[in-house]
């Protein structure tokens, strides 16, 4: 048997499975653990990444011991995480402080010093894209500019997963797909870009030597082997930034296939031949996890986050109720929702909650609900949570369009995919079917079959995808509810165009 393994750092867990490649990728273990994300100011986003070491050693064990898979067996590991974080390692290679996460909106003022200071048509030429404050560049100012005490001691600056690959390997190794989103990175030469490095003043000894997703970048050390249970020596590949490793668990690896992902961020995700960008720069060009491919996303910063956010702050009752009954809140939260018509009887919401990036790059923005009336009850507030995210969806696939990218097939995947709900109005708002897939494991599953190909289980990761991918249900759109939706969706966007100065002017006076 040929079993692989594929581990995910996300901001909310860390997931591990195990995938027997021997039968078509069954998926025969899988383990999540949980930990916190702290807020320490407002838009600021940290995490310790102590708690992703600890989550990945719990889940490695728990899926050997769920599987009863002989270590052996296990011929490579792929490693995913959360895009942009930066964990700044001193000369012991000790973390000097928490890590700044993609969604943290503090580094402004330096990402326009790095714009004015390369300039904006040298910086596209570098990379392909703009400074933006989810970025890992900016993270790396912010730092000089405000805790130089600690900015003195640093050594090294590591990617989330990159940090987990290098407690299981003592390599410091990074691929792609995630430095892509550094912006520190040339996405069209596949490579450092030294020039904006001297140009900023990072050190190119401080960037972890790069590879292509497949490849493998370091084996299972002694250390990791004895507190995980996995076999020393074992290859671990590259891997892949979240949302490319997640394209390759969609099986986004041709033209014309689109993935549309709902998680704590919402992340609209197409394949490119060429690396092709946005002359607007609303959208992203990254390096794909495929060798020599690319891809274009859009990525919308509260997707999934606005739901959570919704059900901790108002949703006591239905949290209640499903622990009483054994249900997830989620479920019990969309059954009432689905009482609504569609629209929401005018309400609307702009998810917001962390600023935004696509299609508008903003800091500063904030959610809104707009539209409430005395009819607006917690059912209507739901849905439009729902609608809130369909719409900042549909923005990127109208700048797809735009760029005249092919959309074929939309996948939807991610938690936003497993409500029925969710998927409908998805695919109502947009006004595109929008299938499922056989494996809904996402970024996991596409580093385990990275790991596969790697390791030669798999000739290519079109193969890999191939062989253990299939659709298997569709979500057609309602023509009726789509006419609605296109109604509510220029005020939608209008809503942001007028809040856009109330929103700097806010940010201005809570930052004192």
């Amino acid at each position: 048997m040929n079993y692989l393994l594929g581990i995910d750092i996300g901001t909310s867990g860390t997931k591990a499975l195990i995938i027997n490649a021997s039968k078509d990728g069954e998926v025969v273990a899988s383990s999540t653990r949980t930990y916190p994300l702290y807020t320490p100011k407002p838009m600021w986003a940290e995490q310790e990444p102590e708690d992703w070491w600890q989550a990945t050693v719990a889940t490695i064990r728990d899926v050997l011991s769920q599987s009863g898979v002989n270590p052996k067996q296990i011929k490579g590991l792929g490693l995913s995480g959360q895009m942009h974080g930066s964990v700044f390692l001193d000369a012991e290679n000790q973390v000097l402080r928490p890590a700044i996460l993609w969604c943290d909106q503090r580094t402004q003022a330096e990402c326009d010093w790095i714009m004015d200071t390369v300039g904006r048509e040298k910086t596209v030429e570098l990379i392909s894209n703009p400074v933006l404050t989810g970025f890992t560049a900016g993270k790396i100012i912010w730092l000089r500019n405000n805790e130089p005490e600690v900015f003195a001691q640093v050594k090294k600056v590591l990617l989330p997963k990159d940090y987990v690959r290098y407690r299981l390997t003592g390599e410091f190794a990074t691929e792609v797909s995630d430095a892509s989103g550094t912006a520190l990175f040339n996405v069209t030469k596949r490579e450092w870009a030294w020039e904006m490095l001297d140009a900023i003043g990072i050190p190119k000894e401080w960037m972890p030597k790069s590879y292509e997703s497949p490849e493998v970048s370091g084996k299972v050390n002694a250390e990791a082997a004895a507190l995980t249970g996995l076999l020393e020596g074992m290859p671990v590949v590259g891997g892949g930034g979240d949302q490319a490793a997640g394209a390759v668990g969609n099986g986004i690896v041709e033209p014309g296939i689109i993935s549309s992902t709902v998680g704590t961020s919402g992340v609209v995700f197409a394949f490119a031949d060429k690396p092709v960008v946005d002359p607007k720069l609303r959208v992203h060009t990254f390096c794909h996890a495929v060798p020599g491919k690319w891809h274009v996303m859009g990525v919308m910063l509260s997707a999934g986050g606005s739901l959570r956010w919704y059900r901790d702050t108002f949703a006591d009752s239905e949290t209640a109720v499903g622990k009483l009954l054994g249900r997830d809140p989620y479920d019990i939260m969309s059954e009432e929702a689905a009482g609504v018509p569609a629209g929401s009887e005018g309400l609307i919401f702009l998810p917001y909650l962390t600023g935004e990036r696509t299609p508008y790059p903003d800091a500063n923005a904030r959610g809104v609900f707009f539209g409430i009336t005395l009819r607006s009850d917690k059912a209507h507030f739901v849905r439009a949570v729902l609608e809130g995210v369909a719409y900042g969806l549909r923005d990127s696939f109208g700048i797809l369009e735009e760029m005249k990218v092919p959309i074929k097939q939309v996948r939807a995947s991610g938690g936003g995919a497993k409500s029925d709900l969710w998927r409908h109005i998805q695919a109502d708002v947009i006004g595109c079917d929008h299938v499922t897939i056989n494996i809904d494991e996402g970024p996991a599953l596409g580093v385990a079959l990275l790991a596969g190909v790697g390791t030669g289980v798999y000739k290519s990761v079109e193969e890999a995808c191939r062989s253990v991918i299939k659709v298997v249900n569709t979500t057609k759109t309602n023509p009726a509810n789509k006419q609605i939706y296109d109604k509510f969706y220029p005020i939608y966007q209008q809503l942001y165009q007028c809040s856009r100065d109330s929103f700097a002017r806010v940010s201005k006076i809570v930052s004192g």
